[in-house]
């Protein structure tokens, strides 16, 4: 599969590179079996070899991520349990895929939304299933786009650092020992942000009471 995206990238530079990764990413949201690791990686390495810039690179990885997340989101909401009905949908999300994410959402609630960024084989039916359980969006895109934050952006910066080593770096992912990295940096940044939304939400319900006019009082003529 990697070979098959490193020839579809092959001579893609400017918009034409940005619109591929974009599309790739759509389609690894919508549960089609592309490594999105890779995807990143080789996102970078386009950068790497002068046809993309960094930044907006890194941009394309993360709106393609969390666009594509988001559509399998809605189709869960709308098929929700018919998905044993539906032909294409039944293959892709199997019983034990189903019965695996029930269980981390039981274990783990919201959160397992961020997770599932990190365990292949599970994204698709983990985003499919938090849109069936109606959770709100808004709570969703806040976990995806914590993780979606560091997957993006570091995965294509390593294609973009290490583009002389693309093979190796490549085998470095299979063997999962940056997904480890990834999925440590993520918890470390979530909490950093859910400290810091906390801290601001009590600071708002108990705002500091005015300081004491310690002042002499004026003396009268």
């Amino acid at each position: 599969m990697e070979q098959h995206l490193i020839n579809l990238l092959d001579g893609a530079s400017g918009p034409v590179a940005y619109g591929l990764v974009f599309g790739i990413l759509l389609l690894c949201g919508l549960g089609l079996p592309i490594p999105e690791d890779v995807s990143l990686i080789l996102g970078g390495f386009l950068v790497y070899e002068g046809r993309a810039e960094l930044a907006l690179m890194m941009v394309t990885g993360y709106v393609g991520i969390i666009v594509g997340d988001s559509v399998m989101f809605f189709l869960g909401r709308r098929i929700g349990a018919r998905v044993t009905s539906n032909p294409f949908f039944s293959r892709l999300f199997t019983a034990e895929r189903r019965a695996r994410v029930e269980g981390l959402f039981q274990k783990h609630g919201d959160k397992v939304v961020m997770i599932a960024r990190f365990l292949p084989g599970v994204r698709a039916v983990t985003y499919f299933t938090a849109g069936s359980a109606r959770m709100k969006y808004r709570r969703f895109v806040f976990f995806d786009s914590v993780a979606a934050l560091v997957s993006a952006p570091v995965f294509i910066y390593l294609g973009y650092a290490f583009g002389g080593e693309l093979e190796k770096l490549i085998n470095a992912v299979r063997t999962g020992q940056i997904r480890v990295l990834s999925a440590v940096v993520a918890v470390v940044v979530t909490y950093l942000v859910a400290r810091r939304l906390w801290a601001k939400w009590r600071a708002s319900k108990n705002p500091p009471r005015g300081q004491a006019d310690f002042s002499p009082p004026a003396r009268s003529n």
